[in-house]
């Protein structure tokens, strides 16, 4: 056997000391970590034309009153989707909001939320669908600056309201004055 030609090294075998100076070393680390904390990391990207900005908080629907007559029932929120539909850098949710019914499937409203003057509190700038209109949404979603949504509804007021007999999709986008309903050619289906 074939002698090292390197000396032992005193640090290659571990001692009670070791463990000990290892220890200290970790709880030093542990105790520093939680006294010097750097800011909160983000994935977020800023959006286009945001110049490095960072990207305002969506709207929240907490607290919301909805432009809907539940009577004793609640009115909650099914579904929201949040983006920037306006193009001023500043997020909007869209929520579909329907009464708590305890049976049936009662209609949906599609309501636009933005921030309000205070920068905290959201507030209904617009109504895409009506209760009144009878409708249920289905695929919902913002794409490209438009809200898209799937609408079930009625042939008649023959139709039960259980069973919806049409399907039309639909799209809503920002015109600068207000959001422009478009379906396209042929989409209505029964």
């Amino acid at each position: 056997m074939q002698q090292s030609a390197v000396p032992e090294l005193a640090h290659t075998r571990t001692r009670p000391i070791h463990w000990v100076a290892t220890a200290t070393a970790l709880a030093g680390v542990v105790a520093l970590s939680s006294v010097v904390r750097p800011e909160p990391a983000t994935a977020v990207q800023p959006a286009p034309g945001s110049h490095g900005r960072p990207a305002a908080a969506p709207p929240s629907t907490t607290g919301v009153d909805f432009p809907l007559d539940c009577g004793p029932v609640k009115a909650v929120v099914v579904k929201e989707a949040t983006g920037d539909l306006d193009g001023d850098d500043r997020p909007e949710t869209v929520a579909v909001v329907h009464c708590d019914a305890p049976m049936g499937t009662p209609p949906d409203g599609v309501y636009v939320l933005t921030r309000g003057a205070d920068g905290r509190t959201a507030r209904v700038v617009a109504t895409l669908v009506r209760p009144e209109e009878r409708l249920t949404v289905t695929e919902f979603g913002i794409r490209a600056r438009g809200v898209s949504a799937t609408l079930l509804g009625y042939s008649s007021d023959a139709v039960p309201s259980c069973c919806p007999d049409t399907r039309t999709p639909a799209t809503w986008r920002w015109n600068g004055n207000a959001f422009v309903r478009s379906t396209p050619a042929g989409a209505h289906s029964v």
